[in-house]
């Protein structure tokens, strides 16, 4: 069955964020990545003064949920708009359910980007539903062992 969490989307100021949540929740951010952190070639679409934004973070708050997040940018931020910021993180326990989720959600909705392999997941992919609500699906077999 797949895991539901929510992403929230900063505009430069997710590690600040980040920082109080878990003055409040408590735990350990396991990972916090920089858009410099990306493997080569992957970190040309960023603009200058980008490179310190945070690319991806996580935050464990109980045995099944996790809070993610990261900073917009560029093309990413044409939408940005306190209040909009975040979207619903699910996580597949198989490829085959990941692209039947994505299918079933992108019906009548806009794809903003194809589900497909990425450097950090087997299948990743984002989409707006037809009711407005931004979802990000992924699977990642290393992540099933």
């Amino acid at each position: 069955m797949a895991t539901v969490n929510i992403y929230l989307t900063f505009d430069g100021n997710c590690e600040e964020a980040f920082n109080f949540y878990q003055s409040v929740f408590g735990g350990q951010i396991p990972y916090m990545g920089r858009f410099k952190d990306m493997p080569p070639g992957e970190e040309s679409q960023l603009k200058a003064g980008e490179e310190n934004r945070i690319m991806h973070v996580s935050l464990p708050i109980s045995k099944e949920t996790m809070l993610m997040g990261s900073d917009t940018g560029g093309e990413w931020a044409s939408g940005y708009l306190r209040g909009n910021n975040f979207s619903i993180s699910i996580t597949a326990d198989s490829k085959e359910e990941a692209n039947k989720l994505f299918k079933g959600l992108s019906a009548g909705g806009k794809v903003t980007m194809p589900l497909s392999k990425t450097f950090w997941s087997d299948s990743f992919g984002m989409l707006t539903d037809k009711f407005g609500i931004s979802w990000m699906i992924s699977f990642d077999e290393r992540k099933q062992q």
